[in-house]
């Protein structure tokens, strides 16, 4: 996992601890409530296609994949939340001004449960890459934030998902916190033709490990948007 305190990645100098964490143990009442369940999942959550009227702008993909834990078994009933700029590389957020068009068919957000054999799986569009002003030219690779919640809110994990072959890998200080280069690979997803929809949409596999030697590497729970 990438350490709290990444110089290259700025905005970690400023809110990384200067002191030794303290563990903090979870009461009853932070275990056991809010719940996250189906009811908690809108029919239209997954896709993010058609949350809109009319149809958003890009290339759309499925991405899709399995939650697992240090053992190899899925994880089920666990809620997935993504959040992602559009294709033109804009998030909808008041922050964000660069300018590039805002899709208004295009919210960025969507959810999902895991199923009995922890599958979950979303329809979105190709998210672009975007400037970000952390060093000279600095471009964010194109990517797509997760966000996994166990059964109440202190039970949550973030991390992001990148697309095969970015050419923009090498100068982003986010990605390469990950200083193991095995690890790294765990955040890249596999584009997966045999799920693709033909004339409709590419796909691609993201799987999720919860711990262990495999398991996909985590952030703090912070962003750069």
């Amino acid at each position: 996992h990438p350490p709290l305190l990444s110089p290259g990645y700025k905005s970690t100098v400023a809110r990384a601890p200067r002191h030794p964490l303290t563990h903090l143990p979870q009461r009853l009442t932070e275990v056991t409530g809010p719940l996250l369940g189906e009811g908690r999942v809108g029919a239209l959550d997954h896709d993010l296609t058609r949350q809109h009227d009319g149809e958003p702008q890009g290339q759309r993909i499925i991405v899709h994949g399995r939650v697992r834990d240090g053992d190899g078994r899925p994880v089920p009933r666990t809620l997935v939340e993504i959040w992602q700029a559009n294709a033109a590389g804009r998030y909808r957020d008041a922050r964000d001004t660069w300018p590039a068009p805002l899709d208004p068919h295009f919210e960025g957000v969507g959810r999902a449960l895991t199923d009995d054999l922890g599958r979950y799986r979303f329809i979105t569009v190709q998210p672009g890459a975007y400037p970000w002003r952390n060093h000279d030219n600095a471009w964010r690779p194109a990517h797509i934030h997760f966000s996994l919640f166990g059964r109440a809110f202190t039970q949550r994990l973030v991390t992001q998902m990148y697309f095969p072959g970015d050419p923009l890998f090498f100068q982003d200080p986010i990605f390469n916190s990950v200083r193991d280069p095995k690890a790294r690979e765990r955040m890249i997803a596999r584009y997966d033709h045999a799920t693709t929809a033909p004339e409709w949409a590419l796909a691609y596999e993201f799987d999720i490990v919860l711990r262990g030697r495999e398991s996909t590497p985590f952030e703090d729970g912070d962003d750069d948007e």
